[in-house]
């Protein structure tokens, strides 16, 4: 077997060996697809051949930034279209592609891998653990009134500006603009390079799928938050696919414009994040349901050290991690020291506070998840009574990660 890395000329076989690798047919044309082929850099993709050259496998990476704790953007290479034709799964095809992959993000120089998991016991094996959290959160439309704020002086009392009703093929710019501005501040959020939004790769509302715009202006005018909508599937429900602000007050006056739409029985807000206030918002707090509660962003380590002090830290101490990397096979231990919101990470032979694996310490590095749950789950060990509570103080963000860009 043979695994090579592809140009633009080797598209139409790439295209064609992942979607078999799927069961799926391409769409006759890039328009129904969603355009999802122009994302592609084919100089960063990967094909698997046999000895006498039949395509079976693929693995891609995008070119992404990954906003850290401490609102702290670097480069993530974004893991993508991984599949292997069903004659030769269970022969080693993965586990090839994953680890030639592996070897060339490190050669780029890029500490961080990320990627969407079509089935969660596929990707712990090579080091990637999951890293947020996504969920949707359905209201009853005739449940739907927001309370007043008890509070005074509180963002949520602070409500100003205006919502503008748009359709998607005439705000492009503005969306752009406005996720950009949100991506920058939100811990887990990726980038979206300006080629997603021009040919509409991805899903609404980066794809050119019919979409309603609330686009909200500050009292100046300038455009600060959307939200993406449709209706009518299933009927009676208006689904919203995101809702993108840097400030609560926004994010509440949206939500008040959407629960409000007319004819509409119930409302989804998709990607809804974690820690949100809206349910505590709404008069009627049951009228809020939680659902769909999945994992989204999974995240690998490639450069242990370099992605360690990249981002920003809110506690301060050391801690000595002993870290295990099977699928490379390589084993590392190392200080962690944190001083004034900034780290230090050096090889040590102290004895170690925590052992765990690369795929336990993708999902903690974010935030998102404590290193006592995956003590208590039986995946990390603490080897003396406060390193769960150490590591938790240490690890835990500003505010939870969250990602809502797929890809």
């Amino acid at each position: 077997m043979e695994i090579r890395s592809t140009t633009e000329k080797d598209l139409g076989v790439f295209a064609d060996t992942i979607h078999a690798a799927f069961g799926r047919f391409r769409a006759p044309s890039a328009e129904d697809s969603g355009d999802w082929l122009s994302a592609l850099e084919m100089e960063r993709s990967l094909l698997a051949l046999t000895a006498d050259g039949r395509p079976v496998g693929t693995a891609g990476a995008y070119s992404f930034e990954l906003t850290l704790p401490g609102e702290i953007v670097v480069p993530a290479a974004g893991v993508t279209a991984v599949g292997v034709l069903p004659s030769h799964r269970r022969q080693g095809v993965l586990s090839a592609l994953m680890r030639r992959q592996l070897e060339e993000l490190r050669a780029r120089g890029e500490s961080l891998a990320v990627l969407l998991a079509s089935e969660a016991v596929i990707y712990g094996r090579f080091g990637y653990g999951p890293a947020t959290y996504t969920r949707h959160l359905k209201v009853q439309r005739h449940r739907s009134a927001l309370a007043l704020p008890r509070a005074r002086g509180t963002a949520a009392a602070a409500e100003t500006g205006s919502v503008e009703l748009l359709r998607r093929a005439e705000c492009g710019a503005i969306l752009e603009e406005v996720y950009d501005r949100y991506r920058r501040q939100q811990p887990g959020a990726l980038s979206r390079p300006h080629r997603w939004w021009s040919s509409g790769a991805g899903q609404p509302p980066v794809s050119k799928t019919p979409r309603y715009l609330a686009v909200h202006r500050d009292a100046d005018g300038v455009p600060d938050g959307y939200a993406s909508y449709s209706t009518g599937e299933p009927p009676g429900t208006l689904t919203v696919d995101e809702v993108i602000t840097t400030g609560d007050a926004v994010f509440t006056t949206l939500a008040r414009f959407v629960l409000g739409h007319d004819l509409i029985t119930q409302v989804v807000f998709k990607h809804f994040p974690p820690g949100h206030p809206l349910r505590w918002q709404l008069a009627d707090f049951r009228a809020g349901q939680v659902s769909d509660h999945t994992d989204w962003l999974w995240v690998r380590l490639l450069d242990i050290p370099r992605a360690l002090t990249a981002r920003g830290w809110s506690a301060e101490g050391e801690i000595v991690l002993d870290i295990d990397d099977p699928f490379l096979g390589e084993h590392s231990r190392y200080l962690l020291t944190v001083r004034d919101g900034k780290a230090g990470c050096v090889p040590t032979d102290r004895e170690p506070d925590l052992s765990l694996d690369v795929s336990d310490l993708g999902s903690v590095y974010l935030g998102g998840t404590a290193p006592s749950t995956l003590v208590r789950a039986g995946h990390i060990r603490a080897h003396h009574p406060g390193a769960a509570a150490l590591a938790d103080s240490l690890f835990r963000g500003d505010r939870p990660p969250h990602c809502l860009h797929w890809f």
